[in-house]
């Protein structure tokens, strides 16, 4: 059967990252995560203490590298663990631990410019959230634009405020939007979680349906997992909340993708919890059957990324 959704050469009905990077730079492209150091101001008590409820002790950084070690040696580790895969692999250079625009100009600048030096290097990802930009900040990440590939990822998890406040973000829908409008222009990544506490199926739709409004260049979907040592799982084993079901999950995100832009890159639908801290759900460990039963779902629609767009951005 022909895949009615352009933007795949697979059976992917969703536009895929890896599809997009072997477009853009005519080959296999891999992240390489890094910890630049940061901290997050949901920590350290400018906007809460002790982070969102789901965020681990190493602020999302969970597969890179110690902050300890330096840039250019956190890059050759992972990039020589990459070289067995691809051989030919070139890389994205990914700030992915806390907030990592969180700190002075000078500071993002040896950062970031160590990394773009690495051998290989094709771009830069840089993880942070709206509340943490500045004009000065953003005008160096134009100029870095121009030089590179560069990717915002842009941390917004819920447009319900009420959520927002429960999982303890630190930020409201419309601090994300007046960040989200400074970075008019260059190329951002919104993160969605779906799963938190007291969201229902419906909510969780809205949450896309805002974002798809924003169309943005790309959009992570992740899961919710429940991590040992974080407030979540407390939460979670006093019976506070429980986690969706995969049938629910894929069910979901399925939903998802069919009011989505068609041309917005999918970076993940689903996400990696470290297995051994992971509480729950358990069936996440088993990302490619996620992946598949999604992929078995939209073929049982007769359904793909971007169908019922148009029908969503003109009820709105």
């Amino acid at each position: 059967m022909n895949n009615p959704f352009p933007f795949s050469d697979s059976n992917k009905r969703y536009y895929t990252f890896d599809y997009y990077l072997r477009r853009t730079f005519g080959g296999k492209c891999a992240k390489i995560t890094l910890d630049g150091g940061f901290t997050c101001p949901n920590r350290d008590g400018t906007r809460g203490i002790g982070g969102c409820t789901f965020c681990s002790g190493r602020g999302s950084g969970d597969f890179c590298e110690k902050a300890s070690v330096p840039i250019a040696d956190q890059f050759a580790v992972q990039k020589e663990m990459m070289r067995k895969k691809w051989d030919n692999a070139r890389f994205l250079a990914y700030f992915q631990a806390y907030t990592n625009t969180y700190a002075s100009l000078p500071q993002l600048k040896e950062l970031y410019e160590e990394a773009l030096r690495q051998p290989d290097v094709v771009g830069l990802n840089i993880a942070t959230r709206a509340d943490c930009l500045t004009p000065e900040i953003v005008a160096y990440l134009r100029e870095l634009s121009e030089r590179t590939a560069l990717t915002i990822e842009l941390g917004l998890q819920t447009i319900h405020d009420q959520t927002a406040k429960r999982v303890n973000r630190g930020h409201s829908w419309q601090e994300f939007l007046d960040g989200y409008e400074m970075l008019s222009g260059l190329d951002v990544c919104v993160h969605i979680i779906n799963g938190l506490p007291g969201e229902s199926a419906e909510m969780m739709l809205d949450t896309a349906k805002a974002v798809a409004g924003l169309h943005p260049k790309f959009l992570k979907i992740h899961l919710l997992h429940v991590l040992e040592g974080t407030v979540l799982a407390s939460q979670y084993l006093k019976g506070e909340f429980s986690e969706l079901s995969l049938a629910d999950y894929v069910r979901i995100v399925c939903d998802q993708l069919e009011i989505l832009p068609p041309e917005t890159v999918l970076g993940r639908v689903t996400g990696d919890g470290p297995a051994d801290s992971l509480i729950a759900p358990l069936w996440s460990k088993k990302k490619l059957v996620v992946m598949n039963e999604i992929d078995k779902e939209l073929v049982r629609r007769g359904s793909y990324q971007g169908i019922w767009y148009n029908c969503t951005k003109n009820k709105t």
